[in-house]
């Protein structure tokens, strides 16, 4: 299993490329994917794949999540191991320079996505352009933030892995994040992701993840991007719904372009599959000039 040890922890990543038997530097475009919350790099692998005759895919699991477990008492190095999101975008860039990679094209989901945003302003001159998914503005309401945590903290809390033995668990725990149907393994694998991650992580980017700071200072990251990205969202998204992101790309009408997937719920990278790749390609084989003017033209 490959890692390489960031903070003292170790970090799990994999390279998907069209030739898989490849060790060696990569050899085109490199293209970063980060996660969601309480997930892990697996279910990006089937778009990564799409995507290898073009790019060279790194794929890795946000410390504390997957295969990038804490619990191991991580050595003491010195470095901060907090869980805001800003320190997960310094967690990527120390996985870049470990890996010897310069320029990225940036591919996020979620939570993920945050992250990316957060690296996107940070390390700009890495990016070349990058691929939000599921991700936009909140409305910060103080009541309805403390009951998502007191819930938020009682599902982290209760995980069992017998969970993994009750019929139509894997059904019953992604109902509410799907509207079309996904493979039985692909549930299953969620549940997995969802009951190995680490306690501290998982709880703690619930309170910054989802948080009045993060309300206050997110508009402003989404104003800040300046290389061209993509927001891309699914139409009936119950976890963060689609007008969110909208509004995120109405604050950087040069940088950030919108599109939605019909019929589509929190996942589209894997409920409309063909769809979510051909917005994403046609994106990607933009030209940065072309991608600009058309943005200029569009809300002019």
């Amino acid at each position: 299993m490959p890692i390489v040890k960031l903070r003292g922890t170790n970090c799990y990543y994999e390279w998907i490329r069209s030739d898989q038997s490849s060790t060696g530097s990569p050899t085109k475009p490199v293209m970063v994917f980060v996660h969601g919350w309480g997930g892990s790099s697996r279910y990006w692998r089937s778009t990564a794949m799409a995507l290898a005759e073009s790019y060279d895919c790194l794929l890795y699991d946000l410390r504390g999540f997957g295969r990038s477990q804490t619990k191991q008492h991580p050595e003491k190095t010195g470095d901060s191991l907090g869980y805001e999101l800003e320190t997960y975008a310094e967690d990527l860039a120390l996985l870049l320079d470990a890996l010897n990679i310069d320029k990225i094209y940036l591919q996020a989901h979620s939570m993920g996505s945050s992250i990316a945003t957060l690296f996107l302003n940070r390390y700009r001159d890495r990016v070349i352009k990058a691929i939000i998914a599921c991700n936009g503005i909140f409305e910060y309401n103080k009541l309805a933030f403390a009951a998502f945590h007191k819930v938020g903290g009682y599902v982290v809390k209760f995980r069992y892995d017998w969970f993994l033995k009750v019929p139509f668990a894997d059904r019953l725990f992604m109902a509410r994040f799907l509207t079309r149907p996904i493979s039985k393994r692909d549930r299953v694998d969620f549940l997995k992701d969802f009951l190995i991650a680490d306690y501290d992580a998982a709880l703690n980017t619930i309170y910054t993840s989802v948080s009045k700071q993060a309300v206050e200072t997110m508009p402003k990251e989404f104003t800040e991007i300046s290389v061209p990205t993509l927001l891309i969202s699914g139409e009936k998204d119950q976890i963060i719904p689609a007008k969110m992101a909208q509004q995120a790309s109405l604050l950087n009408p040069h940088y950030l372009d919108y599109r939605e997937i019909s019929n589509t719920g929190h996942f589209p990278m894997i409920e409309a599959k063909d769809t979510y790749l051909n917005q994403i390609k046609s994106f990607l084989l933009a030209t940065t000039e072309k991608f600009a003017e058309v943005k200029v033209e569009i809300n002019s």
